[in-house]
């Protein structure tokens, strides 16, 4: 059943047991928001405790994550949509070109990837081509295996996509230069009967794409939340896009890395605190009086901060009524499921990530 949670490689997530254990204490007919949520663990938490639930991320394939584990298709509806889709296709009308694409899939594999990119840009709305979209990102790169073919690329990271000229030269040093032929019915089929199984049942909900700066225009008015379960970019962290540029590309981008930052919270600290501020002012106008806020905040190791500090001004500049209630120290934790485990070594007397428990009094 938690299969699902794994359905792409996206290295900035808290563990699933963080949002879960929290919302043990939430009743059946309350809503759970998390506006910067990622791959949707917050989101997929929500449905294994039974709640409805809505995410927010301005990150695209962040979304197309965070709305699959919503869908509720089967594995043969989705090998079966995936089929239709790649035979009834003529050729794509772009197929990338140059060295790297080259090197990095085969001919035949590349026009199935382009012809499933184009489907998706024109079109994706049921479960079935949310589930497919979502498989596709996770198995479009990693790395090769002696056994039947797990991902679509040549030799590759699996939750990042190296940048071009990094990898052409990696591909010519170790003599990789002829990417293997590889099925994607056939890896999409395997990869899809694992993934979806056996899901958790349909509670309801969505993900939007957008600015969570502007959540209560995103938000339907006439729905309240109870549960604010959530963790900013972690400050310093400039990087998400560029590093997914290959899945960016699949969901329509452009066939180059994308360095720039709309969209993105300023990563100056004072800056930072009256941007996360305005996500909180926002996000109150769609709570109910009473709400829990819990935030899991941290920041890179080699841009040390006082996170509790910006934390604590970003929601006193809210002036929207959040009032802190305790504060977790999360970085003493040595089981390495961390989010700050993904980046860089903690100190022992450095503190990498805190949780804030908070609730709105307005």
């Amino acid at each position: 059943m938690l299969s699902l949670n794994t359905v792409c490689p996206y290295y900035t997530m808290f563990p699933l047991e963080f949002p879960l254990r929290r919302l043990a204490y939430a009743q059946k007919d309350e809503w759970v928001l998390d506006p910067f949520c990622g791959r949707g663990t917050t989101l997929f938490a929500a449905r294994l405790r039974g709640l409805r639930c809505v995410g927010i991320d301005s990150n695209p394939i962040a979304a197309a994550i965070a709305a699959a584990k919503l869908a509720d298709p089967t594995p043969d509806a989705i090998i079966e949509r995936a089929g239709d889709i790649i035979a009834s296709a003529g050729e794509p009308v772009e197929v990338p070109h140059g060295v790297f694409w080259r090197m990095c899939f085969n001919p035949t594999t590349l026009r199935d990837i382009c012809v499933l990119r184009e489907h998706f840009i024109r079109s994706c709305s049921t479960d079935e081509d949310v589930a497919l979209r979502a498989l596709m990102l996770g198995i479009l790169h990693g790395p090769k295996h002696k056994t039947a073919p797990t991902y679509l690329s040549n030799q590759m990271p699996r939750t990042y996509a190296t940048k071009p000229d990094a990898a052409i030269r990696f591909w010519e040093k170790q003599r990789l230069t002829r990417p293997p032929a590889v099925d994607v019915l056939d890896v999409i089929s395997r990869r899809a009967r694992y993934t979806f199984a056996a899901t958790p049942p349909a509670t309801g909900g969505e993900v939007h794409l957008g600015d969570a700066r502007r959540a209560n225009r995103l938000l339907s008015r006439e729905r309240r939340f109870s549960w604010v379960i959530t963790s900013p970019p972690y400050f310093g962290m400039r990087t998400y896009r560029p590093d997914q540029w290959l899945r960016n590309w699949f969901l329509g981008g452009e066939p180059r890395v994308d360095y720039a930052q709309e969209g993105q919270l300023a990563h100056h600290a004072d800056k930072f605190a009256d941007e996360l501020a305005a996500v909180w002012r926002a996000v109150a106008r769609r709570c109910h009086d009473g709400a829990r806020l819990i935030v899991r905040f941290g920041y890179l190791p080699s841009i040390p901060v006082d996170v509790r500090a910006m934390l604590r001004s970003s929601l006193e500049k809210a002036d929207a009524g959040w009032r802190i209630t305790r504060w977790v120290d999360a970085g003493s934790s040595s089981n390495g499921k961390r989010q700050s485990r993904q980046f860089g070594r903690c100190t022992e007397d450095a503190a990498c990530e805190i949780d804030a428990y908070a609730r709105l009094e307005a």
